[in-house]
């Protein structure tokens, strides 16, 4: 199991930035793919971003351009960078480890791909 702590949110304008770091540990991150979720008050949990051992990378379409997700296995840590935050881009994001441990993020848009998750961190963007 993995253990995942994210960190980084807060209040910013609209076409701020912000960082969002998820530190992982029970195991290390090297052999997971990773990935992000948001999810808005009312809504729906909804797939951000992902990356594979390899550093492969899939967005969503709505963040594609402003966010980027990398990881440092070193660190066993993921980071999410949000540039050009708007306004709904406000929900509580979270970072999540494949289950069942794999290298690949296959099917990386379904929250059911994923078996370990953090507690969240709050991102407002206000205008």
């Amino acid at each position: 199991q993995v253990i995942l702590a994210e960190s980084g949110g807060g209040s910013v304008q609209d076409g701020g930035s912000l960082t969002l770091s998820c530190t992982a540990s029970g195991d290390t991150i090297s052999s997971y793919c990773m990935g992000w979720f948001r999810q808005a008050p009312g809504m729906e949990r909804e797939a951000v971003a992902a990356m594979d051992v390899d550093g492969r990378n899939s967005r969503a379409e709505p963040v594609n351009g402003r966010f980027t997700i990398s990881r440092d296995n070193a660190k066993n840590t993921v980071y999410l960078q949000m540039n050009s935050l708007k306004v709904e881009d406000t929900a509580m994001y979270y970072c999540a480890a494949h289950g069942p441990p794999s290298p690949r993020c296959s099917r990386w848009w379904e929250e059911e791909s994923f078996a370990d998750w953090g507690q969240g961190t709050q991102v407002t963007v206000s205008s």
